[in-house]
């Protein structure tokens, strides 16, 4: 996904000066207080904060009003406007060289927890836009779609596993207004896959974290028409949603419970947790009891089935022992290369070939990822490179990937509610060339899992957009797995 704040059609004309429609540069919706700065020159002249204002809603704020905003949602689909006063303002089709500097706080991504009542460190993202825009009043047009995709073979009864994907695979799509709820789900259906569908609520719900009644509508009417089954319900935890502190443990019941609501009105049998603390979990194994559903915890990249971190979620189950409790494995764990997605996105920031290498060298070793993170900006700044450049990819670049051995997730397999089938790219010859497909269906039909693989490309994360067609990729994934489990002889 382009880690952008604007784009070709950004620019517009303003009776103040110029506006400029905001794209959020992330994956998943925020609220306006993640927004740590925002700043903006245009042809060589920098504009003052004084003269900014960021519109949403109908409301307008200025920029260092944005911090105190946690309770507003910045919608994936909305676009915002941030409009610079200007003595004469821009007309149609003239061109103005534009750089836009902005950073975000990601508010589920902590790094380390606030102490003594202090905010708690979390992921930045820093975009730095730099564009010759014209301006217009156009958004710019959709592409069209690949219509001619071979019809996938019909499930058989002996399948072990039931197939589907997450929405969360068409993220750049769908921010980009591709696609709307319905027109997703649609496109989801005639390229045949599913049955099983799963959200990031904080990706699709336009009220997240509360789900509304007209958004329950939508959702049933979708389903019934293209008989889709409800496979797993994502929920974040804004740990960081205030700028001035972290969530208290009651703040973090409280939102946990509103999402659990949600599920359930939704008709999700299992909700993918994002908090694994124990006095959490004892407060919401009650809820979750009442509303009969599994909770699981994801296991993602840097860290595996035996990390320390796991151990400890696996003991705090073991302890609290209910058949609720259980975990998500994401193959973003078990990777034995970088994908070549990734690749080819720091290329495009900027990266030669010798720190392409260096930085597939460092990731292969068996350092902490902060370790291996703190190495590679060493080296990057070693050789005058800004890791700035790169927005967040120096990031992600290790814990987005991990590689642990598939065979790990034997040790957990009666504890695997779910599985995101997370994947990057699908090649030539039908695989996927960082993530070894084949072994990990080997390992879960012997291990006698029966839920739901669910799709999850990551590519957007570090493709342009349009450069594929995720849901085409989705099919193609598809018939990797099904050709994989159909080739495994399943334990009598």
């Amino acid at each position: 996904m382009p880690n952008g704040l604007i784009h070709a059609d950004s620019l517009r004309p303003h009776a103040d000066g110029l506006a400029l429609r905001l794209t959020l540069p992330w994956y998943r919706s925020l609220w306006l207080s993640s927004v740590s700065s925002l700043a903006l020159t245009v042809d060589g002249e920098e504009i003052a904060p004084s003269d900014l204002r960021f519109e949403l809603h109908g409301r307008s704020y200025s920029i260092d009003e944005l911090g105190e905003q946690s309770e507003t949602l910045w919608y994936l689909q909305e676009h915002p406007l941030l409009i610079a006063r200007r003595d004469v303002p821009v007309t149609l089709g003239e061109e103005h060289d534009v750089t836009l500097i902005g950073q975000l706080r990601l508010p589920y991504m902590q790094i380390a927890p606030g102490e003594d009542g202090a905010p708690g460190m979390y992921v930045p993202n820093v975009v730095r836009d730099v564009h010759t825009l014209t301006v217009t009043d156009a958004d710019a047009p959709r592409p069209a779609l690949v219509s001619d995709v071979t019809a996938p073979p019909p499930a058989a009864e002996d399948d072990p596993f039931q197939l589907g994907l997450t929405l969360y695979s068409a993220s750049a799509e769908f921010r980009a207004g591709w696609y709307d709820f319905d027109g997703l789900l649609d496109r989801v259906a005639e390229l045949g896959i599913g049955p099983g569908i799963e959200i990031v609520a904080s990706q699709m719900v336009p009220t997240y974290p509360v789900v509304s009644d007209d958004f329950v509508a939508r959702w049933r009417a979708a389903f019934d028409k293209h008989g889709f089954d409800a496979s797993s319900f994502g929920a974040n935890l804004d740990m960081g949603r205030r700028r001035d502190r972290d969530m208290t443990a009651d703040e973090e019941f409280e939102f946990s419970k509103l999402m659990f609501a949600g599920a359930k009105q939704l008709g999700f049998p299992l909700v993918r947790i994002q908090s694994a603390k124990p006095e959490l979990l004892r407060r919401l194994l009650p809820i979750a009891e009442d509303l009969e559903l599994k909770l699981a915890y994801e296991i993602h990249a840097p860290m595996g089935p035996n990390s320390e971190p796991i151990l400890k979620v696996r003991e705090t189950y073991a302890e609290l022992d209910s058949p609720l409790l259980g975990f998500v494995a994401d193959f973003s764990s078990t990777m034995h290369a970088m994908s070549p997605t990734l690749l080819r996105a720091v290329r495009r920031a900027g990266l030669d070939d010798e720190a392409v290498e260096r930085l597939q060298e460092i990731w292969a070793t068996d350092a902490t990822m902060r370790e291996r993170q703190e190495e590679f900006i060493g080296y990057l700044r070693g050789r005058d490179f800004d890791p700035g450049r790169l927005g967040s990819f120096a990031h992600l670049a290790f814990n987005m990937h991990g590689h642990v051995a598939p065979q790990e997730w034997a040790d957990i397999m009666p504890q695997i509610l779910h599985v995101h089938a997370k994947f990057y790219d699908i090649d030539e010859r039908g695989q996927e060339p960082a993530i070894d497909y084949p072994e990990l269906v080997r390992v879960f039909v012997e291990g006698g899992y029966r839920g739901y693989w669910s799709s999850e490309w990551e590519g957007h994360a570090f493709a342009e957009l349009g450069e594929v067609d995720p849901l085409v990729l989705v099919r193609r994934q598809h018939d990797l797995i099904r050709d994989s489990m159909r080739s495994v002889v399943a334990p009598v």
